[in-house]
């Protein structure tokens, strides 16, 4: 018995209701991807599957559209699955359970799916329906965006996308079109150390109580970074007592800003090192006081017998932590409070014979971005180390001028009375790989409300769905 079939747009709860029949957690794609093709088949639309299973499904112009230019639908087919304690579903077997309660559909016990479902059905209830206006309609369902946009990154041939007009459905907020987002990469710096026996104390310094958070969206927030506060510290201590590095060690992805961090040294002179964490520890406290008023610094006796880097290497990595550049780089000038080039120095390590720094850089701006590695590279190369960027993916440049947006623009506030919110962020979304695959693609990136995602209380919103399938087929309609 279906649950959603009572529900307007009959074709887009329908076709939401059987993909949420099939499990498509990230890396658990290939039914959904299949399924998929089974649609286009059944329809004799043209398709295509890659080895990720990604599809691509097409839908030749409808009657007075042939000579529109093609225009794009995209999402994505992966969703996070998460569920509540007491919930015993499979969720890499089982299809989920779905309901509704008032103005808004959920899945019991577990997450819905909402992102990026709803895409994938307003996608595929277009190319099914006839009588519908469009110009030649290109279907695009990445997988595995949920963990790195690897669907996106790995899409190798786009040769069938003749288009460079796209709808990216994959925003959560009605009345928000998404118009700009950064590119970004891992630059990981290692730099080599040298090891020699030096006598003294071994003290463990810890920078911790931070706040920590998302480094694209909350760059912005004056957080500490207990990594680049360590290094503050460290060479702060090396002004006043003679000290060895042993090891240092803080954050857990680059992409985090880092709340904890600590270093192993070695002195002659313990009583000044604590004098001076003590300093430091009232000076954080007071510059930090609005946004991490628990951060400390302490310093203690501790029983490493590891031996310690010699004063050149130890030298040299106090001076990259203390020199390297970090957070906000570059404002946007078109869109005011917009973080256009940041990066983060997520996580520091230590092994015998060298230490690593991973930068997670962004930019909307591709030539920022690369400015960035340029710089830590030559920083890492002026202290006998290299770099390695890994992960490198495009950011999505605003456009100054956009047909697309301001189509949108015009049929939203026809249909809702005001104008949408024109909103660009500091993160990584699949519109970016998407123009650095698409040369001169206009994007725009919207969708239906959908509260607390990725969380088993997950709400679709049926009243917004339906606004938002009036305002694409409108959309579609003046796209002659």
């Amino acid at each position: 018995m279906s649950i959603l079939e009572h529900l307007e747009p009959k074709g887009v709860f329908h076709f939401f209701e059987e993909l949420c029949a099939i499990p498509h957690g990230s890396g658990n794609t290939k039914a959904i991807s299949d399924w998929l093709m089974d649609f286009a088949r059944q329809r004799n639309l043209e398709a295509y599957q890659d080895s990720l299973n990604n599809v691509v499904i097409i839908k030749e112009a409808a009657p007075g559209y042939e000579s529109a230019a093609p225009v794009i639908l995209q999402g994505h087919v992966d969703m996070v699955c998460e569920k509540a304690p007491d919930c015993e579903k499979d969720m890499e077997t089982e299809g989920l359970d779905l309901a509704v309660e008032g103005d808004t559909v959920y899945a019991r016990g577990t997450t819905l799916g909402g992102d990026d479902g709803i895409a994938v059905a307003m996608a595929l209830a277009i190319l099914d329906a006839d009588g519908i206006p469009h110009p030649r309609l290109e279907a695009v369902f990445t997988v595995d965006e949920e963990i790195g946009m690897l669907g996106a990154v790995g899409m190798e041939d786009v040769s069938m996308l003749k288009g460079r007009r796209m709808l990216n459905l994959d925003s959560e907020m009605e009345g928000v079109f998404t118009v700009s987002c950064a590119g970004g990469n891992m630059t990981r710096c290692t730099l080599p150390v040298e090891r020699t026996p030096y006598a003294g104390k071994t003290l463990t310094i810890t920078v911790g109580g931070l706040q920590g958070g998302h480094s694209g969206v909350e760059i912005d927030k004056g957080l500490g970074n207990a990594n680049m506060l360590l290094g503050r510290v460290l060479y702060a201590i090396s002004q006043q007592a003679e000290l060895r590095l042993v090891e240092v060690r803080g954050g857990l992805k680059d992409n985090a800003i880092p709340r904890e961090s600590s270093a192993t040294v070695v002195t002659n002179a313990p009583d000044a090192v604590f004098a001076v964490c003590r300093r430091l520890d009232q000076q954080l406290k007071n510059e930090y006081r609005a946004t991490d008023a628990a951060v400390f610094v302490s310093a203690a006796e501790s029983g490493s017998g590891a031996v310690p880097m010699d004063k050149a290497s130890t030298q040299r990595i106090l001076c990259f932590l203390i020199c390297a550049p970090n957070g906000i780089q570059a404002m946007s000038a078109d869109i005011a409070g917009l973080v256009q080039t940041s990066l983060n120095l997520g996580v520091l390590t230590t092994e015998a014979s060298a230490v690593s720094a991973s930068f997670c850089v962004r930019s909307s701006v591709e030539s920022q971005k690369q400015m960035l590695v340029e710089r830590l590279t030559c920083l890492t190369e002026t202290f006998g180390g290299s770099t390695a960027v890994f992960g490198d993916y495009s950011g999505w440049e605003y456009l100054p001028d956009s047909p697309l947006r301001d189509l949108l623009v015009e049929v939203f506030t026809e249909q809702y009375g005001h104008a949408p919110k024109i909103e660009a962020i500091h993160a990584g979304v699949e519109c970016g790989i998407f123009s650095g695959k698409l040369p001169g693609l206009d994007c725009v990136s919207m969708g239906p409300d959908l509260t607390e995602i990725h969380t088993c209380r997950e709400r679709l919103h049926i009243a917004s769905t339906q606004r938002l399938w009036a305002m694409v087929l409108e959309t579609l309609k003046r796209m002659k």
